[in-house]
């Protein structure tokens, strides 16, 4: 059921380097600034992952100048968990996580079942073919969830 695009959106995963930064590099392409989003993970020990640049080149999302952050890490550079209007988990550690951090707050918290893509496929071929898969179903859940992309000038 497609739903209003949120005010605001923090998509989150396990380090901050692979599925959430596809999830917020393709809502911003496809929804445009109507809708504030950021992303973070349960921790933001690694560097955006390579594999996630180049598929999200494919379909015109740049991520080459992603930086990892974590849950702890959001309010040091100015966001406030509790102003987001939705919160959306790729992985069931950061789904954890984030329900934990907003017990207090009024805040919905949905759960991908996003694949994780990091350690899948043997050659180059392989594993871009595993990060397309999970970048296919963060496109999925988008458009069923706020409908098509927002043509952009």
């Amino acid at each position: 059921m497609v739903m209003p695009l949120p005010q605001s959106v923090l998509f989150c995963c396990d380090h901050n380097a692979c599925r959430s930064p596809m999830a917020e590099g393709i809502m911003k392409r496809f929804y445009g600034t109507d809708t504030y989003v950021q992303s973070v993970g349960v921790r933001s020990d690694l560097e955006i992952d390579g594999f996630s640049i180049a598929v999200c080149q494919e379909i015109g999302v740049e991520l080459s100048r992603h930086r990892s952050r974590s849950f702890d890490e959001l309010e040091q550079w100015g966001d406030d968990l509790s102003s987001f209007d939705q919160v959306v988990a790729l992985s069931p550690a950061s789904q954890r996580r984030a329900l934990e951090l907003t017990r207090y707050f009024h805040l919905d918290v949905e759960y991908w079942p996003i694949l994780d893509p990091t350690g899948l496929g043997e050659t180059r071929a392989a594993k871009l073919d595993a990060y397309r898969q999970s970048r296919d179903q963060i496109v999925g859940r988008m458009i069923e969830r706020w409908g098509p992309p927002i043509e952009n000038d």
